[in-house]
Protein backbone atom coordinates (compact mmCIF):
# COMPACT_ATOMS: atom_id res chain seq x y z
CA UNK A 1 0.00 0.00 0.00
CA UNK A 2 1.21 3.48 -0.91
CA UNK A 3 -0.01 6.65 0.80
CA UNK A 4 0.84 10.10 -0.51
CA UNK A 5 0.86 13.24 1.61
CA UNK A 6 2.13 16.79 1.52
CA UNK A 7 -0.08 18.32 -1.09
CA UNK A 8 -1.80 21.64 -0.62
CA UNK A 9 -2.60 25.08 -1.94
CA UNK A 10 0.42 27.28 -2.58
CA UNK A 11 1.33 30.34 -4.60
CA UNK A 12 3.43 30.34 -7.73
CA UNK A 13 7.10 30.24 -6.81
CA UNK A 14 6.53 28.37 -3.56
CA UNK A 15 7.77 24.90 -2.68
CA UNK A 16 6.16 21.69 -1.49
CA UNK A 17 7.50 18.30 -0.54
CA UNK A 18 5.34 15.29 -1.26
CA UNK A 19 5.84 12.04 0.59
CA UNK A 20 4.95 8.51 -0.44
CA UNK A 21 4.87 6.07 2.46
CA UNK A 22 4.80 2.35 1.74
CA UNK A 23 3.75 -0.53 3.91
CA UNK A 24 5.43 -3.92 3.74
CA UNK A 25 9.02 -5.07 3.57
CA UNK A 26 9.66 -4.94 -0.15
CA UNK A 27 9.82 -1.19 -0.75
CA UNK A 28 13.51 -1.28 -1.57
CA UNK A 29 12.90 -3.76 -4.40
CA UNK A 30 10.76 -1.35 -6.41
CA UNK A 31 11.40 1.71 -8.46
CA UNK A 32 9.18 4.61 -7.43
CA UNK A 33 7.50 6.91 -9.86
CA UNK A 34 5.55 10.12 -9.44
CA UNK A 35 2.78 10.92 -11.88
CA UNK A 36 0.21 13.67 -12.03
CA UNK A 37 -3.16 14.19 -13.58
CA UNK A 38 -4.87 17.51 -14.13
CA UNK A 39 -8.63 17.75 -14.78
CA UNK A 40 -9.45 16.75 -18.34
CA UNK A 41 -5.91 15.57 -19.03
CA UNK A 42 -4.20 12.21 -19.14
CA UNK A 43 -1.95 11.02 -16.34
CA UNK A 44 1.60 12.14 -17.07
CA UNK A 45 5.01 11.13 -15.87
CA UNK A 46 6.77 13.49 -13.48
CA UNK A 47 9.80 11.70 -12.03
CA UNK A 48 11.11 8.28 -11.11
CA UNK A 49 13.89 6.77 -9.05
CA UNK A 50 15.26 3.27 -9.44
CA UNK A 51 16.32 0.88 -6.71
CA UNK A 52 19.87 2.09 -7.31
CA UNK A 53 18.77 5.73 -7.14
CA UNK A 54 19.04 6.43 -10.81
CA UNK A 55 16.60 9.25 -11.47
CA UNK A 56 14.57 10.42 -14.43
CA UNK A 57 12.53 13.60 -14.81
CA UNK A 58 10.03 14.98 -17.23
CA UNK A 59 11.39 17.97 -19.10
CA UNK A 60 8.67 20.16 -17.61
CA UNK A 61 9.98 19.66 -14.06
CA UNK A 62 13.70 19.13 -14.62
CA UNK A 63 15.71 21.51 -12.49
CA UNK A 64 12.73 22.32 -10.25
CA UNK A 65 11.71 18.94 -8.82
CA UNK A 66 13.87 16.39 -7.02
CA UNK A 67 12.91 12.80 -6.32
CA UNK A 68 14.48 10.87 -3.46
CA UNK A 69 13.90 7.72 -1.45
CA UNK A 70 14.69 6.49 2.03
CA UNK A 71 14.49 2.71 2.05
CA UNK A 72 14.92 2.56 5.83
CA UNK A 73 11.75 4.60 6.22
CA UNK A 74 9.95 2.96 3.27
CA UNK A 75 9.28 6.45 1.98
CA UNK A 76 9.86 8.33 -1.25
CA UNK A 77 9.79 12.08 -1.67
CA UNK A 78 9.19 14.63 -4.36
CA UNK A 79 10.63 18.04 -3.56
CA UNK A 80 8.93 20.62 -5.76
CA UNK A 81 10.44 24.09 -6.01
CA UNK A 82 9.51 27.12 -8.08
CA UNK A 83 5.99 25.81 -8.53
CA UNK A 84 3.95 27.04 -11.47
CA UNK A 85 0.22 27.14 -12.10
CA UNK A 86 0.64 24.38 -14.65
CA UNK A 87 1.92 22.08 -11.89
CA UNK A 88 -1.59 21.99 -10.48
CA UNK A 89 -2.75 18.37 -10.49
CA UNK A 90 -3.46 15.29 -8.45
CA UNK A 91 -0.09 13.70 -7.76
CA UNK A 92 0.29 9.94 -7.47
CA UNK A 93 3.19 7.79 -6.44
CA UNK A 94 3.61 4.30 -7.82
CA UNK A 95 5.90 1.31 -7.27
CA UNK A 96 7.14 -0.94 -10.01
CA UNK A 97 9.75 -0.91 -12.72
CA UNK A 98 11.36 2.41 -13.51
CA UNK A 99 9.66 3.74 -16.60
CA UNK A 100 7.77 6.74 -17.90
CA UNK A 101 4.83 4.50 -18.82
CA UNK A 102 2.30 4.15 -15.99
CA UNK A 103 1.62 0.54 -16.98
CA UNK A 104 5.09 -0.42 -15.72
CA UNK A 105 3.98 0.22 -12.16
CA UNK A 106 2.17 -2.37 -10.07
CA UNK A 107 1.05 -0.38 -7.05
CA UNK A 108 -0.48 3.08 -6.79
CA UNK A 109 -1.42 5.47 -4.06
CA UNK A 110 -4.66 7.40 -3.87
CA UNK A 111 -3.11 10.73 -4.80
CA UNK A 112 -2.53 14.08 -3.13
CA UNK A 113 -3.78 17.35 -4.58
CA UNK A 114 -1.38 20.15 -5.43
CA UNK A 115 -2.90 23.48 -6.37
CA UNK A 116 -0.75 26.42 -7.40
CA UNK A 117 -2.31 29.85 -7.58
CA UNK A 118 -0.82 32.84 -9.36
Amino acid sequence: QLVESGGGLVQAGDSLRLSCAASGRTFSRYAIGWFRQAPGKEREFVAAISTRRVTDYADSVKGRFTIARDDFKNTAYLQMNSLKREDTALYYCAAGTIDRDPSAYDYWGQGTQVTVSS
